[in-house]
């Protein structure tokens, strides 16, 4: 059977209660007990004071604890006297003398009956066992009454006889460790057993109240549950609610993020499907016009005929290229060999080639270069694209005569490569746009130039391979300027 998250969680925090709570009841029983025997053995002790001035007074009298040592009924005579004493009158007054006398006939006297008599004069009881555990030793170390090892015993309690200021003798009583007293096994029993259910109580409270916190915490994971399965079926629209502000609204916000970027990329998919598309029809539609012109006999068959047909051929097959090169780069499917190179010698070299069409174009060019070697860590054929793309863009779209100008400047921990050019510039608006697949300015930047409107989303995709980044701004000659940026080495 597979548990749901709320069964489990309800679960742990039951075994936890249970655990808790038992292990709570059974230390609290066991120090019931303890305190309990504690309590008995204190007063025990008190008695035990009690005990030795008795025995100091019988000492006064007789000299000697012999009689003790041949009759231990005298002992227990003043135990007797001991617990039929009040506490306050065991403590001020000494015990009364050993009569000696005949017994005098109680029931006679009283005419009651003898059974009668003889409970109300029994002494009481001795629950603890407090005589069985006494012993006697006198002031020479003789055992009087109790184990003969009683005088080396380790444990036990001791209160030492003292009469006219002189040690006598000393008793010992040997530690209570269970209670053997009917009466107090039924308060430590009752004691247990109200403990016991106390946490069976707790432990089916914590059981409900686990089961409504379980349900409680985790009634957010319903929601995002509902929210991820109307994804997955590529309804990118739906939000998840943020109900709290804990790891799981955290959760909700991350999924609505996800969800917004899945939309972004799906509505971004569409348009450009849409967009490929139009621009692949456009050289279709040309060459399929010029075809049927041809073998209709409208147009003649001629080279300026051919040249038309082989120029829009050569356009569709860039923008299929364009699209290739873009969606490897943007799976990553592109190698790189990546070293370390001197990015001005590079853009020198490339410049060069560059110059004659520059200069066939009317566009006249300055360079800004540091005097010593720049290093990054490219691959240079990737990076003589991206710069290749750039001129051909100012060389496409500036007018003539223009100006080019090309700076290298270096910074702690970046290369900034700036190309710009003059006019015509680019609307304000349309910096950011720059960088989108197929997105064409109007006029200056139109389809008429020959381009396929994806050269800066691939030099944007090249350009994040290297760690790098790239920005369109307002240049200061009138036209555009592209920025980029790598990181040194140093």
């Amino acid at each position: 059977m597979q548990l749901s998250i709320a069964k489990k969680l309800a679960i742990a925090i039951t075994a936890i209660v249970i655990l808790s709570i038992g292990t709570m009841a059974w230390i609290s029983s066991q120090n019931l007990k303890r305190g309990f025997i504690s309590y008995l053995n204190e007063l025990e002790q008190q008695d035990l004071r009690k005990l030795s001035q008795l025995l100091a007074d019988d000492y006064r009298q007789h000299g000697n604890f012999d009689r003790f040592y041949h009759d231990s009924r005298s002992l227990r005579d003043l135990l007797d006297q001991l617990r039929s004493l009040s506490p306050e009158k065991n403590k001020d007054q000494p015990p009364p003398p050993r009569l000696q006398a005949e017994p005098i006939d109680v029931a006679t006297s009283l005419d009651m009956p003898v059974a009668e008599i003889r409970s109300e004069q029994r002494p009481p009881p001795d629950p603890t066992g407090f005589a069985q555990r006494l012993s006697l030793i006198d002031a020479h170390g003789k055992v009087i009454i109790g184990p003969k090892d009683a005088a080396t015993a380790p444990d036990g309690s001791w209160q030492t006889i003292v009469s006219d200021k002189q040690v006598i003798g000393n008793l010992r009583l040997a530690p209570l460790r269970n209670i053997a007293n009917g009466n107090g096994l039924d308060f430590v029993r009752i004691q247990i057993q109200q403990t016991i259910w106390l946490a069976v109580a707790l432990i089916i409270f914590a059981l409900i109240f686990s089961i409504y916190l379980a349900r409680y915490l985790l009634r957010p994971l319903k929601s995002l549950h509902k929210v991820t399965k109307r994804i997955a079926k590529g309804q990118f629209q739906a939000r998840a609610e943020i109900v709290s502000h804990d790891e799981l609204g955290e959760l909700s916000k991350d999924i609505n993020s996800m969800a917004r970027s899945l939309q972004q990329n799906e509505i971004q998919r569409r348009q450009m499907l849409a967009d490929i598309s139009h621009e692949l029809r456009t050289p279709l539609t040309v060459i399929l016009g010029e075809i049927e012109a041809l073998i209709d006999g409208v147009r003649a068959s001629s080279p300026a005929a051919m040249e038309s047909l082989h120029a829009e051929a050569i356009h569709l097959n860039k923008l299929v290229d364009d699209v290739r090169q873009l969606t490897l780069a943007d799976a990553g499917d592109l190698r790189y060999e990546f070293a370390r190179i001197d990015i001005v010698v590079l853009i020198n070299s490339i410049m060069q080639r560059y110059s004659n069409r520059l200069e066939k174009a009317q566009i006249s060019t300055e360079k800004i270069f540091p005097p010593e070697p720049t290093f990054v860590r490219a691959d240079t054929v990737r990076l003589t694209q991206v710069i290749s793309n750039l001129l051909e863009n100012s060389i496409r779209y500036t007018d003539s005569p223009g100006r080019l100008l090309c700076s290298v400047t270096s910074s702690r921990n970046f290369v900034e490569i700036s190309i710009e050019d003059s006019a015509p510039g680019v609307p304000p608006h349309a910096h950011a746009l720059l960088f989108d697949r197929l997105y064409r300015v109007d006029q200056a930047r139109s389809r008429a130039h020959g381009g396929s409107g994806l050269g800066l989303s691939i030099c944007r995709a090249l350009l994040a391979a290297h760690d790098g980044e790239i920005d369109a701004m307002p240049s200061e000659l009138g036209g555009l300027k592209v920025l980029i940026r790598l990181p040194l080495i140093k």
